[in-house]
């Protein structure tokens, strides 16, 4: 049944854009790109190759022989850049087979903007900050690798220049307020079991970024700033250590508006949340760019902290974050874009934890634990870690034998990553991912001995000029080590892209 339903979406989607001249496109608007792309995966293996899996907002595969159907419009806002009101929205549907979900809605938002400043509604992909979409890991607060949560964002999205400063110091910040929308997928998959998880969270995310620098009279600029998010409020399930509560029952969480935006509100006589209420995390970014005539090289760091211990200085200078270094070269027939990414996570502020407590006062508050929380599971969203991927998302606790519940048991990672994209001609393009990762488990649950995994992914784009809108795709994907297994696969996707312009009514014939 499955099967049929997305064999019949397929098909009525790949026709909607040569149904004829009925259908009237002008009527949404202008300057509007639309299309629709099939995927499909091939292979065997312990699980997907990894770089199919991740960093593609919770649409990846985790298993081998998979079909996806995508459909989508979008106005960008950017077509009215212009002029000081701005407006953008987008829809993006997806249904398959073998995938995490049946049918979701990836994206449905609104975009509306007043000369700088702009209110984003909705469920929206967005990118790491400061980080290559296409070669990065991903950024160690928000990534690229969890689908979009519907949200209600303010936010200046590019480098505003203050006045007076002849633009020589800028700054972007947002602030967003939402709701998860993993309730059926944690019910599932906590089906029968009695670890915990919880229903109708709330998201809560913000970041204020500078730069010291401008491009246009001197090469080097410097951007810096802190992004922290959390998990609040909802209502929790399972969760053993609360005082006078049932397995079987559900408890209201605690949690507010006011409380996400200022970590606060914990008690040490609350069994529940004795630092901060909700499940709260951040990262602190730095990133030097030198910009030459036709190629620039920027290296940058996300150093990321759950608790005020790695915020500040307070177990001596950072060990944990995720380095790296981009370069960008001229045109040429080989490669145009590297990278390079080192992501440590062993040290967490050490092995030692002791909260404060009215008999001990004594507190340490090492022991981190990287994307778990005691209430909230994990920082994740659908299975995903909303983080970067190479610390593994609670999909992968079954293939090490663990239950399904949501923690974070792989979160001492010690990883270097290379990334290379190339085009030797306007409609040929490639890219290289590969990532080695050592990982030795959590202080909790320490494996035995490291863990290694090698994951590959190789991918050309064929975008032909004779099949206007047209593109192809094929990509091989290998993992291989005990971290995750063997797997190989291939990966091939054809993509139809069109345009409404200019205001005209278009028929597609």
């Amino acid at each position: 049944m499955m099967l049929s339903r997305t064999i019949i979406a397929f098909v009525f989607l790949w026709l909607i854009p040569f149904g004829g001249k009925s259908w009237k496109l002008g009527r949404l608007g202008e300057d509007v790109r639309y299309g629709v792309s099939s995927r499909g995966t091939f292979g065997g293996g312990d699980n997907a190759p990894f770089w199919f899996t991740n960093n593609r907002y919770g649409l990846g595969p985790l298993n081998d022989n998979t079909f996806l159907v995508r459909a989508y419009f979008e106005r960008d806002i950017e077509a009215d850049a212009q002029r000081n009101w701005r407006i953008g929205y987008g829809a993006d549907l997806a249904s398959g087979y073998g995938n995490q979900s049946e049918f979701c809605i990836q994206q449905a938002f609104l975009d509306v903007q007043w000369k700088m400043l702009r209110l984003s509604v909705g469920q929206k992909q967005r990118a790491s900050e400061l980080k290559n979409e296409e070669l990065s890991t991903g950024g160690m607060t928000l990534g690229m690798n969890a689908r979009p949560v519907p949200q209600v964002r303010l936010e200046m999205p590019d480098f505003w220049a203050v006045p007076g400063t002849k633009g020589w110091f800028s700054f972007k910040a947002h602030i967003a307020y939402g709701w998860y929308t993993d309730n059926r997928w944690q019910r599932n998959w906590n089906a029968g079991t009695s670890e915990l998880y919880t229903q109708n969270s709330l998201f809560h995310s913000k970041a204020l970024l500078m730069k010291i620098g401008n491009e246009k009279k001197f090469p080097l600029t410097l951007k810096f700033g802190i992004e922290t998010a959390c998990q609040f409020s909802g209502r929790g399930y399972n969760v053993a250590s609360l005082k006078g509560t049932s397995m079987e029952d559900g408890v209201k969480l605690g949690g507010d508006v006011f409380k996400a935006f200022f970590p606060s509100g914990g008690d040490v006589n609350d069994d529940i949340f004795s630092n901060a209420v909700g499940n709260h995390v951040g990262s602190c970014h730095v990133r030097l760019d030198w910009k030459g005539k036709d190629w620039s090289v920027g290296g940058y760091m996300d150093h990321f902290f759950e608790d005020h211990s790695q915020l500040g200085m307070q177990y001596g200078f950072w060990k944990d974050m995720l380095l790296g270094i981009e370069i960008n070269l001229p045109r040429n027939l080989y490669v145009n874009n590297l990278i390079y990414e080192h992501i440590g996570t062993m040290n967490q502020s050490g092995p030692v934890f002791h909260d404060a407590t009215k008999t001990n006062p004594q507190q340490i508050s090492a022991r981190d634990n990287y994307y778990s929380h005691h209430v909230y599971g994990s920082w994740q969203h659908g299975g995903f870690v909303m983080g970067n991927p190479l610390i593994l998302s609670p999909m992968y606790n079954v293939y090490h034998g663990q239950k399904n519940d949501l923690h974070n048991y792989f979160n001492r990672v010690n990883a270097h990553h290379v990334g290379l994209k190339g085009s030797p001609a306007d409609w040929l393009s490639w890219r290289l991912l590969y990532t080695y990762e050592k990982n030795l488990g959590s202080y909790d649950r320490p494996v035995m001995d490291p863990l290694y995994g090698h994951f590959l992914l190789l991918e050309a784009t064929y975008i032909p000029k004779q099949l206007n809108g047209f593109s192809f795709a094929a990509a091989y994907g290998h993992n291989s080590g005990n971290l995750l297994g063997r797997a190989n696969g291939v990966m091939l996707t054809v993509s139809w892209e069109g345009w409404i312009r200019n205001s005209r009514r278009h028929e597609v014939k």
